[in-house]
């Protein structure tokens, strides 16, 4: 039998990279059958078969952070005789290493526009040695967008890079009667049933792109269109209700703070249309999400998830986002309940070609072909 490591600081925690690794591995497991040892700092237990071992990590100094987990789990992989490894964090070596980021350099110095401290030198220094140094057959990017960046900041060959997709589990909105769960929430917010309900939810407002929503809205208001918008999540709500007022559109707004991921499918079965306009989003779960309750989507051209996007059919992706008006006109086609009922068919079938099944059966080619190369070396 095959023995796989995976290598992520937090498996099964909060967080998306975590979170995802959780969900892959556990499906691993079952599809693959082979024997899977997880190793991590911390970790929620899981109810597959799985061997888990804990990994120091050295917090202080705090640019010790990355290579002290890399060295760590280097010592643990070289005396673990595994047939295959694979990372979802910056570590030495790996056969496997998915990119639930974008490289740490380009992070920095493009996305949040900082100098390099001690922490980013060392992360990025680890990073690069993995690239050029680690013996790494495949790179798998969560989205396009992903690949792009890291083929223009690591010279390699492209193909080494494969683009997988994030999965959604289908069974989370299959539980819940769409109707019911519709009238209830709608109830419990004080909204009609034949109000046409905007959803935005995150836990960064500003990062997320509120401003140019709320700004689009407001155009929108100005037009005499109706429409109801619910914030969800965790934000400077002070701010974005002096925007609202501002916009006069504070009526058709309603902040309903950090919610459950229970209560946001919930909300997302209760809504009409999704917007998000982010400064940047190596994928966005949440668009994904929002397809799967059958709700078109509005986001930015530098959300990973324009992926899974088509045009005109299941939703928009803007490139300007601080155009109000081209943002107000999109959502002014999808107030068309026409229009809109054809793009939310489109996006519950482009939600049922994204499932978990699917990015399982495409990891596992690439294992069997990582596990037949390595073989082939020796």
């Amino acid at each position: 039998m095959h023995k796989v490591a995976v290598i992520i600081p937090k498996y099964g925690l909060t967080g998306g990279a975590e979170q995802f690794a959780s969900e892959l591995t556990g499906r691993l497991v079952s599809f693959t059958g082979y024997d899977f040892h997880v190793y991590a700092n911390r970790w929620q237990k899981s109810v597959h078969p799985i061997t888990f071992q804990k990994l120091p990590i050295i917090t202080f100094p705090k640019f010790m952070t990355t290579p002290s987990f890399a060295y760590f789990a280097g010592h643990e992989i070289n005396r673990g005789n595994f047939s295959l490894v694979h990372s979802h964090e910056r570590i030495f070596a790996a056969d496997i290493f998915t990119l639930h980021g974008i490289p740490h350099r380009y992070w920095v110095h493009n996305i949040r526009r900082k100098r390099m401290s001690l922490y980013d030198w060392a992360t990025a220094l680890v990073e690069k040695k993995l690239v050029y140094e680690g013996n790494c057959r495949k790179f798998v990017a969560v989205s396009s967008l992903t690949k792009e960046i890291f083929l223009q900041e690591y010279k390699i060959e492209p193909d080494r890079v494969a683009v997988i997709n994030p999965g959604i589990d289908l069974n989370d909105y299959a539980l819940h009667d769409k109707d019911s769960v519709r009238n209830n929430v709608r109830r419990e917010l004080g909204l009609n049933m034949a109000d046409t309900v905007i959803l935005f939810a995150s836990m960064n407002f500003e990062i997320k792109g509120l401003d140019d929503i709320l700004s689009s809205l407001a155009k929108l208001k100005a037009q005499n269109k109706k429409f109801k918008l619910i914030v969800a999540g965790k934000g400077n709500i002070k701010k974005y209700t002096k925007l609202s007022i501002a916009g006069q559109i504070m009526s058709d707004v309603i902040f309903t703070g950090p919610v459950s991921k229970e209560n946001l499918i919930k909300m997302y079965l209760a809504g009409d249309i999704y917007v998000m306009l982010s400064k940047f989003d190596t994928f966005g779960m949440v668009v994904l999400e929002a397809m799967a309750a059958g709700l078109p989507v509005i986001i930015s051209s530098t959300v990973g998830a324009k992926d899974v996007v088509r045009e005109d059919q299941n939703g928009f992706i803007i490139s300007n986002t601080s155009d109000a008006d081209y943002v107000a006109s999109k959502i002014s086609l999808m107030l068309d309940e026409n229009i809109r009922r054809k793009m939310s068919a489109a996006a519950s079938e482009t939600a049922a070609q994204n499932t978990w099944d699917t990015v399982t059966k495409k990891y596992a080619d690439i294992y069997e072909d990582v596990l037949a190369e390595n073989e082939r070396r020796g």
